[in-house]
């Protein structure tokens, strides 16, 4: 396998030996020579090779393909440098031959890599300085856009566009905000303004290079003030314990108050029930007594009904029988029942004795 492997490699150079000659006597005009390998003489040239011609035929070959023959590992893309000029060809993860000690590459990496920035001194608006221990910017570099960006930023790229750039906008951002805005106030914006203002540059200078995030540690600041810092971030936790006690307090006395206000409720709902119970009662006792009384009435109203006609029917059948002959006739019959006639001859002396004063005394002649 390796006596292949070094034909092949003594091939391929001995072709490219051949078209070299044959570019050259095309240029000076000169018949081209016939094809002869430079390695006259080693293996599959027809001759055979002693010992030590082999051992050497080896080692070279061992040695060009040592210099040839390299790899690109998987997320990254080579581009290639003849004579320090940069070649248009590149070449994807995988083994590629090149031509050794004329021919150089270097890897590009295309996945997201994460550049970090450090050290980074940042003078605020009012003179204090503050350092940034860490700024992590988090880039890729899109693989069609690989040999413009080395081309105009070399395989490096992401120090003049990334580290330097880095720099620029948090030295610019400071220099317009005050210690305070930048420690405590404008801090969670930092990081998606740096992200806005690189991915804005780079799109001009460098289209292909995109951020995808940056983090951005908090900065340090001197000691006095840090001190200050904490003794004011320590009142204002006890200023917030406070608060919060106080939210309790007051949710206590509002839940309280809820509960007394639903207690309240539930009772004159209960009273309004037991009153409504009552009234529909009252209702009931009232409508059965109209119902009675109602009974009653047409029970005694038959009979005075009857007893009313029995009187008119009566009193219309006086009407017309109480004629003057028959009144007339009445008075006689009353007379007549209520005379006594006595019969005698004591008659003054009885009647003296036994008739009563205001008694009617109807002498018969």
């Amino acid at each position: 396998w390796y006596q292949r492997r070094v034909r092949g490699v003594l091939n391929y150079y001995t072709n490219y030996y051949y078209k070299s000659n044959l570019r050259m006597s095309s240029a000076q005009g000169q018949a081209p020579p016939a094809p002869q390998s430079p390695f006259s003489g080693l293996p599959g040239q027809g001759t055979s090779l002693s010992g030590t011609s082999l051992i050497v035929v080896i080692v070279v070959s061992a040695l060009l393909m040592q210099f040839s023959l390299h790899k690109v590992d998987e997320g990254n893309i080579a581009v290639y440098y003849r004579g320090g000029a940069l070649l248009q060809s590149t070449a994807y993860p995988g083994y590629h031959f090149m031509l050794p000690f004329i021919t150089t590459f270097k890897s590009v990496q295309v996945t997201t890599q994460t550049d970090e920035v450090t050290d980074i001194p940042c003078g605020t608006s009012g003179g204090v300085m503050i350092y940034f221990d860490r700024i992590e910017v988090v880039n890729m570099l899109r693989s069609d856009a690989v040999l413009n960006v080395v081309r105009n930023f070399t395989a490096e790229y992401d120090k003049p566009l990334i580290f330097d750039k880095v720099h620029h906008e948090v030295n610019q951002f400071c220099s317009t905000q005050n210690l305070h805005s930048v420690y405590i106030d404008l801090f969670d914006q930092i990081d998606e303004n740096l992200k806005i203002a690189l991915q804005k540059d780079l799109t001009v200078v460098a289209p292909g290079l995109d951020i995808v995030g940056v983090r951005v540690t908090k900065p340090k600041i001197p000691e006095a003030i840090r001190r200050n810092y904490e003794l004011m971030e320590a009142e204002r936790t006890k200023l917030l314990i406070a608060t919060e006690k106080q939210k309790v307090v007051e949710k206590e006395a509002e839940t309280e108050r809820k509960r007394a206000i639903i207690e309240a409720n539930k009772q004159a709902e209960v009273a309004n029930i037991t009153f409504s119970q009552k009234i529909m009662e009252k209702d009931s006792l009232k409508k059965m007594s109209e119902i009675e009384d109602t009974t009653n009435l047409a029970r005694q109203k038959v009979p005075a009904d009857a007893e009313f006609y029995a009187a008119k029917m009566s009193a219309a059948s006086n009407s017309l029988k109480l004629t003057p002959e028959y009144l007339e006739l009445m008075k006689y019959q009353s007379i007549m029942t209520n005379v006594k006639m006595y019969f005698g001859p004591s008659i003054p002396s009885y009647l003296a004795d036994n008739v009563k004063p205001n008694e009617h005394i109807h002498r018969t002649p």
